[in-house]
């Protein structure tokens, strides 16, 4: 940021722009810095989430799985590429929308994300908290 607020420093030393004008520039660069950094902030908080997956049967073939955000982004990416060189896996991944899922990962998407109930009472939870 340094380098551009000098930048804006020469352009009004130069008479290319006015004072007020470079005012606004270096006021604009501060902004969108604290911006990015929040930015980063957050996204750095959310890849410290967990995606939580519950299944609780009537028959107490219950499930309980933990994947960090983190972890799971990088799977998708790898994990994807890797199964769809596999000829056997194209039938378990080609309905698969990896970039959905990387998007909803970027887009911080929290909170129960899946809930079903089965008439015979099965559930099935996916969280991200």
């Amino acid at each position: 940021m340094k380098e551009e607020i000098t930048r804006v420093l020469t352009m009004v030393q130069e008479g290319k722009i006015d004072a007020g004008q470079g005012a606004e520039l270096i006021q604009v660069l501060k902004e969108k810095e604290e911006t990015g950094s929040k930015r980063f902030e957050k996204t750095d908080k959310y890849l410290d989430k967990t995606l939580k997956v519950r299944v609780a049967s009537t028959e107490n073939d219950n499930v309980s799985v933990n994947l960090p955000i983190k972890l799971l982004k990088a799977m998708l990416v790898a994990g994807h590429g890797i199964a769809s060189s596999i000829p056997e896996s194209q039938k378990y991944v080609k309905d698969i929308d990896i970039n959905l899922l990387i998007e909803a990962i970027e887009n911080e998407l929290d909170g129960q994300i899946v809930d079903v109930k089965s008439a015979n009472g099965d559930t099935v939870s996916v969280i991200i908290e």
